[in-house]
């Protein structure tokens, strides 16, 4: 799961408060405070039974000061998926940019995945609640990821490296791989998230490389 094509660090988004003015650092700290606070409670206790005295508790700041950073609930959760979305990209972007073939990018990018995920398992239950509460959200997380993949695809594919097919059916499937073996894997595998065991993602690495019809990377121990 790589998007080495995107790059997510590039131009640093510039953060601003509900009325659109530009953040000290101090108020990117404190934003940043309500984002993981959110991240915790949404996580918790779903979009409907979230507020914004549960979250501005969890993140130790007064309910004024949520409204200075936020203009509702539907907003934050909004971001939350949006901030997610960058966070889970620059991981994967930033493990995969250091593998040297196509195999290696893969091996590597669902690596960063899967880390991110074991520390952040609050991103499928996000997810799956933004389907019902904000579909549009939902819909950019995905796309987002897929856009920087096929790029990737469509490269590997001119220079040789996998065999060529529709670069779109091929990233919705990846990315489905590494959701779902994720999802049993970290999410639903004890009472604390895990990582990956080794010969599951050997095995999937191994399916991965095959339907893409390129050679396997050895997977160091």
């Amino acid at each position: 799961m790589t998007d080495t094509e995107t790059d997510v660090t590039a131009s640093p988004e510039i953060l601003t408060s509900a009325r659109g003015t530009p953040l000290s650092k101090r108020g990117e700290r404190t934003r940043r405070k309500l984002l993981d606070a959110a991240e915790q409670v949404f996580a918790a206790l779903g979009y409907y039974d979230a507020s914004i005295v549960k979250i501005t508790e969890a993140a130790g700041v007064s309910q004024g000061t949520f409204y200075i950073y936020f203009e509702g609930k539907q907003q934050i959760f909004d971001e939350l998926v949006a901030d997610l979305n960058r966070r889970v990209r620059h991981a994967m972007s930033e493990a995969a940019a250091q593998g040297h073939s196509r195999a290696e990018r893969e091996r590597l990018g669902f690596g960063g995945y899967f880390r991110f995920t074991a520390e952040h398992p609050a991103l499928y239950r996000i997810i799956r609640q933004a389907e019902f509460v904000s579909p549009d959200a939902m819909h950019q997380h995905y796309a987002k990821i897929a856009e920087g993949y096929m790029e990737g695809l469509r490269h590997a594919m001119n220079t040789g490296e996998v065999v060529r097919a529709d670069p779109e059916v091929l990233a919705w499937a990846l990315m489905g791989v590494g959701e779902l073996i994720g999802m049993r894997w970290i999410l639903w595998d004890g009472p604390e998230p895990k990582r990956i065991p080794e010969d599951v993602f050997a095995e999937m690495y191994a399916f991965i490389t095959r339907g893409l019809g390129t050679p396997s990377e050895p997977i160091p121990r």
